[in-house]
């Protein structure tokens, strides 16, 4: 800790502290343009001037000054600090006004409208006038891919992308060129940038010269109510702010949440808006002669019930999609329930997780935030970057530091950092496992080793002897024992660990999703896409969900329901992280949240659900499940479970593993539905080639 003053105010830091951040401990306002806590220091935008009692007679960078870097008097005074004197003023005011020598004067067409910083820092420590007569310069705008706009004439040079695409993304597209009044940033060759990450460069710019593309001129911020909630994209859980005006969403916004997202969201998260209104299911539908036609809901549910009365409950089920909450899942597994049912599954794409097992073989134990402490990593069958793009950069987060071997089973793909790349499948795991390849002794040797088993590796016939093989591991090397559990399971979907921890799989006389989809009489989806169709042999399809997508192209009633931003839900992320999501809007139509959709239905089949409110389903779900009360809280789980697991390892096959992500911005029904997801896709296919504009 170091001591100091700072306008005559007594302070103790960290000693790692720079001067900016202790004056913000203090409570003095220090502007800034290019300081930013989760980036590198660069120093170059000279607005964070300080006055440093005994230190040189010119103002100071505060970013770039750290408190073990000042000096206390000859007789034991604290070193001082001062934000407020005239100096540091007239400092101040100097900047600003070279700072926007080149700024056009378009406030009122920016679109960072009332939410800028140059704005409200030129109002708090500008002037009023400016002494520059000069011609402006002009920055022709580039072309820097479908999701970001570029205003070059507006940047101030502060290199806050240019350091993020770098350091936190992993790309080195975007860079500084020229000097003096040439200089620029640009992406060299002006092609679409390639990251998955690159729409947080909207948020970080402070200036308004990089905005988001599609929601230019769409709204102003004033106009939009905002909405605290949950992602669903993938299954991080990244905490974000919905935008809407009426009912309809305008943007999606990150959240600062330190234990899973930081302060970042992927492009999927961020821009998959135009999607929530394209494609919906407003009303219910029937097939007649072959066709889809729209229908009441009391014809929907006559013929729902017809179907259901034509058969017994052994040959009823019910997959649960991707997207689902865990709310909607467990009116349908107890509407199932009743019928006599046990066809339940909530792994559309047949992962070998199983909750049988116990909860600590289908968790990311050691939690996203957890990767931080890790210091030796193998990756089997996954690929972050497509499938938790947030949380990939927090693995590249800690390889940045040194000394953290990454040994990858699987794919050889660009991950955004460097890893040894150990081979294809399962006889590499085996021979990690048997202790003859060298990767096993880095994690013996290591004292907090971690292993990530990806889906790609799960969803093989094989999967459930990959799992046990790589608890197996888990258990000789190290990586589970007291204080640490490493042992990863990530997912891709962002209703699975809640599906699992209902129980939301096939009972003793039930089959699995597969089976079902091929021999069911009455086959329930809710919102189940993801599902190869051309296998259906299910007799009446029942469709709950939000998109006409595969599920309802395949289905013989339609009923429509809401997305994830129209109902407040509960989804429990890869971490056992239980998180509630809000309503920010209504769902089109007749639409209604699927929880509604199931009760209404049970009481038209005669096997009404104890419920009819979100409040009484909520208490009767608790009451089952406490866990599920716990918001934001992870239950403890038993790292035993591992290890007994490991103890039914099994022979593996040898087909090589692959990543069932195979197109990042097309996986869910949502995202297919949008046009500025579509357009990601096709440049993501074509190399991210594209004409400039």
């Amino acid at each position: 800790m170091a001591k100091l003053k700072i306008d005559g105010k007594e302070i103790e830091v960290p000693d790692h502290y720079t001067l900016i951040q202790a004056c913000e401990e203090a409570g003095a306002e220090v502007p800034r343009f290019c300081f930013h806590e989760r980036l590198s220091v660069a120093g170059n935008c000279r607005m964070c001037l300080v006055e440093v009692k005994g230190g040189p007679p010119k103002p100071q960078a505060s970013c770039a000054m750290g408190v073990r870097d000042i000096r206390g008097g000859p007789n034991g005074e604290l070193p001082e600090v001062f934000t407020n004197t005239p100096m540091v003023k007239k400092a101040r005011e100097g900047v600003m006004e070279f700072l926007l020598i080149n700024h056009p004067l378009d406030c009122p067409i920016c679109d960072q409208g009332g939410e800028c910083d140059l704005q409200d820092q030129a109002m708090a420590f500008g002037i009023d006038s400016s002494r520059y007569q000069e011609d402006k310069r002009a920055v022709e705008d580039k072309y820097i891919g479908p999701l970001v706009k570029t205003v070059m004439n507006r940047c101030i040079h502060c290199t806050r992308c240019v350091r993020f695409t770098t350091e936190v993304a992993g790309i080195s597209e975007l860079g500084l060129i020229g000097r003096g009044e040439d200089a620029e940033i640009t992406t060299y060759l002006e092609q679409a940038m390639t990251s998955e990450l690159q729409g947080n460069v909207v948020d970080l710019c402070p200036v308004g010269a990089l905005t988001s593309k599609p929601f230019a001129f769409t709204a102003r911020p004033w106009e939009l109510n905002k909405t605290e909630s949950i992602d669903v994209m993938d299954a991080l859980g990244s905490a974000i702010r919905v935008d809407t005006r009426g009912r309809e969403v305008m943007r999606v916004l990150p959240r600062v949440n330190e234990q899973i997202n930081e302060e970042w969201i992927s492009d999927k998260t961020r821009f998959i808006w135009d999607g929530l209104k394209t494609q919906r299911l407003d009303k219910p539908y029937v097939r007649q002669d072959g066709r889809l036609q729209p229908a009441s809901w009391s014809d929907a549910f006559a013929a729902i019930k017809s179907a259901v009365s034509a058969t017994s409950g052994e040959k009823i089920g019910a997959i649960a999609g991707d997207l689902a909450s865990v709310e909607e899942m467990y009116a349908l597994s107890e509407l199932l329930k009743s019928l006599g049912s046990e066809n339940l599954d909530c792994r559309q794409d047949g992962t070998a997780l199983d909750p049988s097992l116990g909860r600590a073989t289908y968790i990311f134990s050691p939690s996203i935030e957890g990767i931080e402490a890790a210091d030796a990593l193998l990756m089997i069958g996954t690929n972050p970057r497509f499938e938790a793009a947030v949380m990939n950069s927090r693995i590249r987060k800690r390889w940045r530091r040194g000394k953290f071997p990454i040994g990858v089973i699987g794919e050889h793909a660009d991950l955004r950092y460097s890893y040894d790349y150990l081979g294809a499948g399962p006889e590499t795991l085996a021979d990690i496992v048997s202790g003859s390849h060298s990767f096993a002794d880095v994690l013996k040797n290591a004292q907090k080793p971690m292993i990530i088993i990806g889906q790609g590796a799960l969803i093989r016939e094989d999967g459930a002897a990959v799992l046990a093989n790589a608890a197996k591991l888990a258990a000789a090397v190290g990586v589970v024992k007291d204080g640490w559990n490493g042992f990863a399971v990530l997912h891709t979907a962002a209703s699975r660990v809640g599906g699992l921890d209902l129980g939301f799989v096939p009972g003793a006389k039930g089959v699995n999703a597969a089976a079902m989809l091929s021999s069911m009489d009455v086959l329930f989806l809710l919102g189940a896409d993801e599902l190869d169709f051309t296998r259906k042999g299910a007799k009446f399809t029942v469709y709950i969900g939000s998109h006409g997508d595969e599920g309802a192209q395949n289905a013989d009633v339609i009923l429509p329901a809401a997305t994830y931003t129209e109902k407040s839900g509960t989804w429990v992320n890869t971490e056992g992280r239980v998180q509630m999501g809000n309503r920010a809007g209504f769902a089109p139509g007749d639409a209604r949240e699927d929880w509604a959709v199931i009760r209404a239905l049970s009481d038209v089949l005669g096997k009404k659900l104890p419920f009819d409110s979100l409040r009484e389903l909520r208490a009767k779900l608790y009451a089952a499940f406490p866990h599920f009360a716990g918001v934001d809280e992870i239950a403890e789980t038993d790292s035993a479970q591992i290890v007994a697991l490991g103890k039914k390892a099994a022979a593996m096959g040898k087909s090589a593993f692959a990543s069932p992500i195979k197109d990042f911005y097309l996986t869910n029904p949502i995202a297919r539905a949008s046009a500025v997801m579509a357009e990601c896709s096709a440049l993501a296919r074509n190399n991210f080639q594209a004409a400039a504009e």
